[in-house]
Formats: C-alpha cells, sequence, structure tokens
C-alpha cells in the first residue's frame, strides 16, 4: 500500500473530496469514490465522506493500494497514427487517454489501443503493463508519441531521449504577457516536498530539467509559446512555466483556480516529434496538428472572449 499525503491549495477549496482526489492521483472518478468508500480517504485521523468539501491547506491522506499485477487485454479503441513500419508506431494521443494501465484506469489506454492494433507485437522493455512505451505524456497532454515494436528499437529510442538527440517539441497557451522572445528554463525537479502527487523546482535534490521556450504570440494577458525539451522529467514544461510566473492555462494542478477556458486539462499540446529511425538510421520529422479544443481556447483569448 502507498501513503500519499495532498496538501489542498487555494484553488482547490470548495470542490469534494471524491474530486479532489481524483485530480490529484490522475485518477478516476469512480476510483477515487472506492477509495473513499472503503475509508482509505481520511485527514487527521478522520475517515471522509465523498461530499466533504475541502479547503486550503487540509492535509488529505490517501491510502492506495499497489498496482496488482495486471493482465492487460488488447482493446479495439480508434488510433490516430501519423506513422508506421515494423519496428515503431507514431500516433497523435488524444487529450484524456492515459498511456498505460494503473490501478484506477485498468483499460482504455494507450497499451490497450497499441495490442490490439499491433496484434501484440510490441517491445517487452518496460514489461507486460507499457509495452513499447518510450517515453509518456499525461493524460490531459495531447498530441505525439512513438512506441516501440522491437526491443532493438526501443533500447535505440530510449537511447536517443536520454542523450536529447530525440527532440520533442510543444505548444502552449500560458498565463501573462511574457516579455521575452525566448527563453531557457534551467530548473532542477523533484517531488513537491508537501504535496507528493506534484512536482516542484528542487535546487538541491531535484534532476537537471531543462526546457527552452519560443514566444509564438501574445494575446495581452496570454502568451502562446513554443516548448522544446533538452530533458523529459514528469510535469516539467507545467512545473517550468508555473515557476516562472506563466502557468499553463487550465493546469489543474499548477494553474489558477478559476480558469474557465473550453477544454479539459491543460492547453498543452505535443506538436512536433523529431528523431533517428532505430533501424534504418533515417532522420524522421513528424508534426500533430492542434486539437480542435486547443484551438478554441486559443480563439478565446484572441477574441477577448475570457
Amino acid at each position: 500500500m502507498e501513503v500519499i499525503t495532498s496538501v489542498v491549495t487555494d484553488k482547490d477549496t470548495g470542490i469534494r473530496v471524491d474530486i479532489y482526489v481524483a485530480r490529484a492521483l490522475d485518477i478516476s472518478r469512480s476510483y477515487a469514490g472506492n477509495l473513499i468508500k472503503n475509508g482509505k480517504v481520511s485527514m487527521r485521523n478522520r475517515i471522509l465522506k465523498a461530499n466533504y468539501r475541502v479547503a486550503e491547506g487540509d492535509e488529505i491522506v490517501i491510502e492506495k493500494d499497489e498496482a496488482e499485477d495486471l493482465t492487460v487485454e488488447a482493446e479495439n479503441i480508434p488510433l490516430d497514427i501519423v506513422y508506421e513500419d515494423k519496428d515503431i508506431i507514431i500516433v497523435n494521443k488524444a487529450r484524456g487517454m492515459v498511456v498505460h494501465p494503473a490501478a484506477g484506469n485498468p483499460n482504455g489506454t494507450l497499451v490497450n489501443a497499441l495490442l490490439w492494433h499491433c496484434g501484440g507485437e510490441l517491445s517487452g522493455i518496460n514489461g507486460v503493463i507499457r509495452p513499447g512505451i518510450v517515453h509518456r505524456l499525461d493524460k490531459d497532454t495531447s498530441g505525439l508519441m512513438v512506441a516501440a515494436k522491437t526491443d532493438a528499437a526501443h533500447k535505440s529510442l530510449a537511447e536517443q531521449i536520454k542523450s536529447h538527440t530525440a527532440r520533442r517539441t510543444y505548444v502552449a497557451l500560458v498565463h501573462g504577457n511574457i516579455v521575452e522572445a525566448k527563453g531557457r528554463i534551467d530548473a532542477p525537479l523533484g517531488r513537491h516536498p508537501k504535496d507528493r502527487v506534484k512536482m516542484a523546482v528542487n535546487m538541491k535534490d531535484g534532476k537537471d530539467a531543462i526546457t527552452h521556450f519560443t514566444v509564438l504570440e501574445r494575446f495581452g494577458n496570454y502568451t502562446l509559446v513554443q516548448c522544446r525539451l533538452e530533458t523529459g522529467r514528469t510535469h516539467q514544461i507545467r512545473v517550468h512555466m508555473a515557476y516562472i510566473g506563466h502557468p499553463v492555462v487550465n493546469d489543474p494542478l499548477y494553474g489558477y483556480k478559476r480558469d474557465a477556458f473550453p477544454i479539459e486539462g491543460q492547453a498543452l499540446h505535443s506538436c512536433a516529434l523529431d528523431l533517428v529511425h532505430p533501424i534504418t538510421k533515417q532522420a524522421m520529422h513528424f508534426e500533430a496538428p492542434w486539437p480542435n479544443d486547443f484551438k478554441a481556447v486559443v480563439q478565446a483569448v484572441d477574441g477577448g472572449g475570457v
């Protein structure tokens, strides 16, 4: 069993604890409800009910069952395939899709879909739960991902990501007017000292994390930026942009409390991917257009509607 303590911030004040737990652990609301029903969510040794409204400063203790050994089943889930051959597959992941099964998300994931589409022919390096998965995107981040069909392809792609020769480029809408045309954020990341479900800049014990950003367009109180990862830490862009005072719009963990935008989750999209084919050694470039919800957010701020 994993025990997680999450401290409620001002932006979550007033929401039901089942919604808070679902957001904090990135799990389904039904799974969060089951944890609460089974007495696994408490505060100051008091078991909470699902209708409890959290307040700023509440320390919510969550007892989360360890992920059990799963037999991951192939599922016929539609995929937006950008490229595919016998070694790799590039997909444009939809916002809201979890990458691999875990407690609370045993199915309906990208892995389930890949197993169906590829007939089970995926790299086994990352085990049964994450076959073929070389890198990941957060549930509510859309865009390009590469998966490996063979172990040889997996090893090559993993090395490219580790050595920064594979380039991942994102587009994000952030709060505030960034005056610089471009910038480099070099701030190590680690677990948040008080809220273990979040990441934070940790100058002493964090792992190296570098994000490059370029301003694409300014909309007064908002800025459209392109971000390129030099490293690939959990929530890296989201934490780094919040760290410099420009959190990603509609980010439920690191953004502002009362964002009111037509999008579920953060306005962040993996728009381009550059890599060398692991077998042919050919340089490859892929792009994914902005999803409609991302376009809607940009149009809203462009027209001054939000």
